[in-house]
């Protein structure tokens, strides 16, 4: 588990974020961002060697708005105090990575895990083990160190490591499903799981055509 440095609790009642606190809050998850950011960016480079393809499509990152944190605080059931926030939120800074192929994505998790600086603090394998929905992803969040005048503390950062396919199956069922109004969602779910298992077919198939050898996929 990662170190987490909290005020004191006798202060938290004036911990209510202000978009000026919000802004100092989020400085050391943004920073934790680009370090990870840095990390991805390099393996990118060098997973397979000079001579093979990148592993990657792109990267996304994203830092939780205020709105958003003190939605999920309360929803946990807590309130939206900075605090709160450090001990119950794990997702404040998160990046999106987007492969070509699902070997890629476990090539650069184990990769990442072999960093002896870097904490593995919670991962959800959503490609082995699919959502009912049919949602696949591999989740990993990760402790990075962020050193400051005063000493080196962990901060979370969320990846979610995606095949092309996989990205675009889980944008268009967000929009589909929780952005839009509909009266047959129970319908419209399940031709997407349909959907979902095809894009399983799909990626198999053009496995045969990398250029990596030994590429399998689970």
């Amino acid at each position: 588990m990662y170190t987490i440095i909290i005020t004191d609790k006798k202060e938290e009642s004036r911990l209510q974020m202000t978009n000026e606190q919000y802004y100092t809050f989020i400085q050391p998850y943004s920073d934790a961002k680009d370090i990870l950011y840095a990390r991805l960016n390099v393996l990118e480079h060098n997973l397979y060697g000079k001579t093979a393809t990148h592993p990657t499509h792109n990267i996304q990152e994203r830092i939780k708005k205020k709105e958003s944190i003190e939605k999920k605080l309360l929803k946990k059931g807590k309130e939206p105090t900075m605090m709160n926030a450090k001990d119950y939120l794990q997702d404040i800074a998160g990046l999106r990575v987007i492969c070509y192929f699902t070997e890629d994505i476990y090539s650069l998790t184990d990769t990442l895990k072999f960093q002896s600086d870097l904490i593995i603090i919670r991962e959800c394998d959503y490609i082995k083990h699919p959502k009912p929905n049919g949602y696949r992803s591999y989740h990993i969040i990760v402790g990075v160190p962020v050193y400051c005048m005063d000493g080196m503390e962990y901060f979370p950062v969320e990846i979610q490591f995606r095949t092309m396919s996989m990205d675009f199956w889980a944008s268009m069922e967000h929009r589909i499903l929780y952005k839009m109004k509909r009266d047959d969602k129970e319908q419209i779910a399940a031709e997407l799981k349909e959907y979902a298992d095809a894009l399983v077919t799909m990626e198999k198939q053009f496995a045969k055509y990398t250029d990596k050898q030994g590429l399998s996929f689970t």
